[in-house]
């Protein structure tokens, strides 16, 4: 049988009908046999692989018996989400579609935890604060986190990334969400670092000037070896992806990790922060 070609740029859902398939024929499977196993008719998979602009996409149900079926920790999800979402900043879709593919996640942040650190009671209470402003709807708030939470699943596939998260102080001394959620957020933490999950990393306010980065900013190490990045300054989102840029980036982000306290002594002050934050 001969399948049409599918193009990723030819619509919002093509993307996710390029890795539906690929999913598909990587688990030898013919369209007719996925079908059977997530209980839709053939006709079903052949038309969300194809992906129709403005037509009807598939379902979330069916993106997520999909992501059972092929065992893809969640990709198809996130990616159905993605496409989905109204509440992105430019270029963050792009960042997140790389970033389920990605070896190796480099982080820096200032005043909030990182999403992918996030519990879903900190990242509620941002989502809150955004309705709150009328920055976002409520449905918007509602979509925000639900991606937050696939990205955070689909991240947790047998070949998990290493993951570099390097905090400024602000981050574990700004309250988010009142003291019980600040705790628990920083329980987490502390259980990423127990885990060996995260590589964590805290810039104490006296790295002053020597900080490296004056904004928020993602680096990722592809399977290629290849680095795309992305910043973020106030409402706007930023892809990068030259790469002499990529490779300063690189090496600054050397100099912050060298600057920067090592875990043990992070550990210790996330556990100070803690313990303030009872008051």
């Amino acid at each position: 049988m001969n399948l049409k070609e599918l193009d990723p740029t030819s619509g919002p859902w093509a993307p996710f009908g390029v890795q539906l398939r690929r999913s598909r024929k990587a688990a030898g499977l013919t369209q007719a046999q996925l079908a059977r196993l997530v209980g839709v008719d053939p006709s079903y998979v052949s038309y969300a692989e194809l992906a129709p602009p403005d037509r009807t996409p598939p379902s979330e149900k069916f993106a997520r018996d999909a992501d059972r079926v092929l065992e893809t920790g969640g990709t198809l999800l996130l990616m159905w989400l993605q496409a989905k979402h109204s509440a992105l900043l430019e270029g963050f879709p792009e960042y997140a579609a790389n970033e389920t593919r990605a070896r190796e996640i480099r982080l820096f942040e200032l005043g909030v935890i990182p999403g992918l650190l996030q519990t879903k009671s900190y990242a509620a209470a941002l989502a809150r604060a955004d309705v709150r402003r009328r920055d976002i709807t409520p449905k918007q708030a509602e979509e925000r986190l639900a991606f937050l939470l696939a990205r955070q699943e689909a991240l947790a596939r047998r070949d998990p990334p290493l993951i570099h998260a390097v905090l400024d102080e602000s981050c574990l001394r700004r309250i988010i969400g009142g003291p019980e959620v600040m705790r628990e957020q920083l329980e987490q933490l502390e259980q990423l670092y127990e885990q060996g999950r995260v590589v964590l990393q805290v810039a104490p306010f006296s790295m002053g000037e020597h900080r490296p980065f004056a904004l928020p900013m993602r680096l990722l190490t592809l399977p290629d070896g290849s680095l795309f990045g992305y910043s973020e300054s106030e409402g706007r989102g930023h892809v990068e992806r030259d790469d002499d840029r990529l490779r300063d980036w690189r090496r600054r982000y050397d100099r912050l990790q060298v600057g920067a306290l090592a875990e043990s002594a992070t550990l210790e002050l996330i556990l100070h922060a803690r313990r303030d934050s009872h008051g």
